[in-house]
Protein backbone atom coordinates (compact mmCIF):
# COMPACT_ATOMS: atom_id res chain seq x y z
CA UNK A 1 0.00 0.00 0.00
CA UNK A 2 1.08 3.68 -1.27
CA UNK A 3 0.08 6.19 1.59
CA UNK A 4 0.19 9.98 1.39
CA UNK A 5 0.35 11.75 4.87
CA UNK A 6 -0.77 15.53 3.75
CA UNK A 7 -0.92 19.01 5.84
CA UNK A 8 -4.09 20.71 5.79
CA UNK A 9 -3.50 24.20 5.64
CA UNK A 10 -1.22 25.06 2.87
CA UNK A 11 -1.71 21.81 0.63
CA UNK A 12 -5.15 21.99 1.16
CA UNK A 13 -6.69 24.92 3.15
CA UNK A 14 -4.95 28.38 2.12
CA UNK A 15 -5.05 30.08 5.41
CA UNK A 16 -3.70 33.99 3.54
CA UNK A 17 -7.27 35.59 4.56
CA UNK A 18 -7.98 34.59 7.77
CA UNK A 19 -4.58 35.90 8.62
CA UNK A 20 -4.52 38.98 6.74
CA UNK A 21 -7.88 39.83 8.64
CA UNK A 22 -6.01 38.92 12.22
CA UNK A 23 -3.37 41.37 11.14
CA UNK A 24 -6.04 44.11 10.21
CA UNK A 25 -7.70 43.35 13.51
CA UNK A 26 -4.19 43.56 15.65
CA UNK A 27 -3.63 47.15 13.92
CA UNK A 28 -6.75 48.48 14.22
CA UNK A 29 -6.72 47.21 18.59
CA UNK A 30 -3.12 48.60 19.22
CA UNK A 31 -3.09 51.91 17.14
CA UNK A 32 -3.01 55.08 19.65
CA UNK A 33 -5.87 57.35 18.54
CA UNK A 34 -5.19 59.57 16.08
CA UNK A 35 -2.02 57.27 14.91
CA UNK A 36 -0.66 57.23 11.90
CA UNK A 37 -0.11 53.44 10.66
CA UNK A 38 1.12 52.09 7.67
CA UNK A 39 -1.59 49.04 6.63
CA UNK A 40 0.46 46.55 4.45
CA UNK A 41 -1.56 45.10 1.40
CA UNK A 42 -2.19 41.61 1.98
CA UNK A 43 0.37 40.60 -1.26
CA UNK A 44 2.82 42.86 1.07
CA UNK A 45 1.28 40.89 4.51
CA UNK A 46 1.52 37.67 2.65
CA UNK A 47 4.93 38.12 1.38
CA UNK A 48 6.10 38.81 4.38
CA UNK A 49 4.63 35.69 6.28
CA UNK A 50 6.05 33.21 3.53
CA UNK A 51 9.56 34.58 4.10
CA UNK A 52 9.07 33.99 8.10
CA UNK A 53 9.46 37.33 9.08
CA UNK A 54 8.98 37.43 12.82
CA UNK A 55 5.49 39.02 13.95
CA UNK A 56 7.27 41.79 15.94
CA UNK A 57 8.82 43.13 12.18
CA UNK A 58 5.57 43.31 10.81
CA UNK A 59 4.02 45.70 13.84
CA UNK A 60 7.44 47.59 13.35
CA UNK A 61 6.60 47.50 9.39
CA UNK A 62 3.32 48.73 9.86
CA UNK A 63 3.82 51.92 12.39
CA UNK A 64 3.69 50.68 15.37
CA UNK A 65 5.82 50.99 18.46
CA UNK A 66 8.46 48.67 19.97
CA UNK A 67 5.85 48.39 22.45
CA UNK A 68 2.42 48.36 20.91
CA UNK A 69 4.74 45.48 18.93
CA UNK A 70 4.17 43.31 21.80
CA UNK A 71 0.51 43.94 22.39
CA UNK A 72 0.25 43.36 18.08
CA UNK A 73 2.05 39.87 18.49
CA UNK A 74 0.07 38.96 22.13
CA UNK A 75 -3.54 39.97 20.51
CA UNK A 76 -2.25 38.11 17.10
CA UNK A 77 -1.84 34.68 19.39
CA UNK A 78 -5.05 34.91 21.03
CA UNK A 79 -6.97 35.26 17.76
CA UNK A 80 -5.06 33.50 14.97
CA UNK A 81 -7.01 30.11 15.82
CA UNK A 82 -10.41 31.28 16.80
CA UNK A 83 -13.37 30.30 15.34
CA UNK A 84 -14.79 33.56 14.23
CA UNK A 85 -11.91 34.05 11.86
CA UNK A 86 -11.94 30.30 10.46
CA UNK A 87 -14.58 31.38 7.98
CA UNK A 88 -12.12 33.18 5.71
CA UNK A 89 -10.35 30.16 5.49
CA UNK A 90 -10.91 29.09 1.15
CA UNK A 91 -9.58 25.57 -0.81
CA UNK A 92 -6.26 25.95 -2.63
CA UNK A 93 -7.05 25.68 -5.80
CA UNK A 94 -7.27 22.37 -7.52
CA UNK A 95 -6.55 20.68 -3.76
CA UNK A 96 -10.20 18.79 -4.66
CA UNK A 97 -9.32 17.20 -7.64
CA UNK A 98 -5.74 16.11 -6.44
CA UNK A 99 -7.05 14.79 -3.63
CA UNK A 100 -10.06 12.85 -5.61
CA UNK A 101 -7.46 11.88 -8.66
CA UNK A 102 -4.87 10.41 -5.25
CA UNK A 103 -7.75 8.84 -3.62
CA UNK A 104 -8.69 7.50 -7.19
CA UNK A 105 -5.26 5.93 -7.91
CA UNK A 106 -6.23 3.78 -4.63
CA UNK A 107 -3.22 5.71 -2.29
CA UNK A 108 -4.28 6.02 1.32
CA UNK A 109 -4.93 9.87 2.55
CA UNK A 110 -4.01 10.79 5.85
CA UNK A 111 -4.32 13.67 7.34
CA UNK A 112 -1.84 15.89 9.90
CA UNK A 113 -2.43 19.31 10.82
CA UNK A 114 -1.39 21.26 13.98
CA UNK A 115 -5.61 21.84 14.37
CA UNK A 116 -7.12 21.31 17.20
CA UNK A 117 -10.00 18.92 16.91
CA UNK A 118 -13.04 21.49 16.29
CA UNK A 119 -10.62 23.76 14.18
CA UNK A 120 -10.77 20.45 11.41
CA UNK A 121 -13.99 19.37 12.20
CA UNK A 122 -15.45 22.57 10.91
CA UNK A 123 -13.13 23.12 7.56
CA UNK A 124 -14.04 19.37 6.89
CA UNK A 125 -17.46 19.42 7.63
CA UNK A 126 -17.77 23.20 5.39
CA UNK A 127 -15.73 21.30 2.34
CA UNK A 128 -17.43 17.72 2.67
CA UNK A 129 -13.71 16.34 2.88
CA UNK A 130 -15.07 13.38 5.05
CA UNK A 131 -15.23 11.34 2.26
CA UNK A 132 -11.03 11.75 1.65
CA UNK A 133 -10.70 11.35 5.39
CA UNK A 134 -12.70 9.34 7.42
CA UNK A 135 -12.20 9.67 11.16
CA UNK A 136 -9.10 7.21 11.23
CA UNK A 137 -7.30 9.44 8.98
CA UNK A 138 -7.11 12.28 10.56
CA UNK A 139 -4.37 13.39 13.20
CA UNK A 140 -4.68 16.62 14.72
CA UNK A 141 -4.37 18.18 18.37
CA UNK A 142 -6.72 17.57 21.21
CA UNK A 143 -9.39 20.50 22.20
CA UNK A 144 -7.25 21.08 25.48
CA UNK A 145 -3.43 20.32 24.16
CA UNK A 146 -1.09 23.05 25.02
CA UNK A 147 1.26 23.84 21.95
CA UNK A 148 5.15 24.13 22.50
CA UNK A 149 6.25 24.87 18.95
CA UNK A 150 4.91 23.08 15.89
CA UNK A 151 8.05 22.06 15.23
CA UNK A 152 8.14 19.96 18.35
CA UNK A 153 4.90 18.87 18.51
CA UNK A 154 4.18 18.09 15.20
CA UNK A 155 7.15 14.67 15.21
CA UNK A 156 5.07 13.48 18.28
CA UNK A 157 1.79 13.73 16.21
CA UNK A 158 3.67 11.42 13.52
CA UNK A 159 5.09 9.14 15.82
CA UNK A 160 1.25 8.86 17.09
CA UNK A 161 0.03 7.96 13.72
CA UNK A 162 3.12 6.12 12.50
CA UNK A 163 2.21 3.85 15.60
CA UNK A 164 -1.69 3.61 15.15
CA UNK A 165 -1.74 3.42 10.97
CA UNK A 166 -1.94 0.10 9.63
CA UNK A 167 1.94 -0.45 8.17
CA UNK A 168 2.46 1.06 4.54
CA UNK A 169 4.84 -0.31 1.77
CA UNK A 170 5.61 3.33 1.14
CA UNK A 171 5.29 6.65 2.60
CA UNK A 172 5.48 10.05 1.46
CA UNK A 173 4.61 13.72 3.34
CA UNK A 174 3.55 16.68 2.02
CA UNK A 175 3.61 20.25 3.78
CA UNK A 176 4.00 23.83 3.15
CA UNK A 177 6.42 24.30 6.25
CA UNK A 178 8.98 23.70 8.86
CA UNK A 179 7.57 21.46 10.78
CA UNK A 180 6.41 19.10 8.50
CA UNK A 181 9.65 18.34 6.99
CA UNK A 182 11.11 17.88 10.27
CA UNK A 183 8.17 15.75 11.22
CA UNK A 184 9.17 13.25 8.07
CA UNK A 185 12.28 13.63 8.55
CA UNK A 186 12.54 12.39 12.37
CA UNK A 187 10.59 9.59 11.07
CA UNK A 188 12.26 8.81 7.98
CA UNK A 189 9.75 9.22 5.50
CA UNK A 190 10.13 11.12 2.08
CA UNK A 191 8.73 14.60 2.16
CA UNK A 192 7.92 16.79 -0.36
CA UNK A 193 7.18 20.64 0.48
CA UNK A 194 4.59 22.68 -1.28
CA UNK A 195 4.49 26.61 -2.04
CA UNK A 196 1.28 26.99 -2.04
CA UNK A 197 1.15 27.78 1.79
CA UNK A 198 2.69 29.93 4.76
CA UNK A 199 6.69 28.98 3.20
CA UNK A 200 8.07 30.31 -0.43
CA UNK A 201 10.78 27.99 -1.64
CA UNK A 202 13.99 30.13 0.09
CA UNK A 203 12.31 29.04 3.75
CA UNK A 204 11.49 25.34 2.20
CA UNK A 205 14.78 24.91 1.09
CA UNK A 206 16.37 26.15 4.41
CA UNK A 207 14.85 21.77 5.65
CA UNK A 208 15.75 20.34 2.75
CA UNK A 209 12.94 18.12 1.69
CA UNK A 210 13.10 15.41 -0.59
CA UNK A 211 11.40 17.86 -3.61
CA UNK A 212 9.56 21.14 -3.39
CA UNK A 213 6.61 21.57 -6.17
CA UNK A 214 4.01 24.23 -6.55
CA UNK A 215 1.06 22.08 -4.50
CA UNK A 216 -0.64 19.26 -4.09
CA UNK A 217 -1.79 18.17 -7.37
CA UNK A 218 1.66 18.64 -8.08
CA UNK A 219 2.90 15.57 -6.20
CA UNK A 220 0.74 12.88 -7.29
CA UNK A 221 3.51 11.88 -10.35
CA UNK A 222 5.92 11.71 -7.99
CA UNK A 223 4.50 9.26 -5.24
CA UNK A 224 3.26 7.39 -7.90
CA UNK A 225 6.63 6.39 -9.67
Amino acid sequence: MLRLITDFDGPIMDVSERYYRVYQLCLQETRYPDQAVTELSKAEFWELKRSHTAEKYIALKSGLDEQQSQKFTQIRKQTVHTEPYFQYDSLVPGAIEALTKVQQAGIDLVVMTMRRVKELDYAINKYDLSKFFPENRRYCLSNDYVKTRDIEDKPLLMARALAELPPAADTWMVGDTEADITAAKTHGIKVIGVESGIRDRTQLELYQPDLIVKDLSATLNIIKK
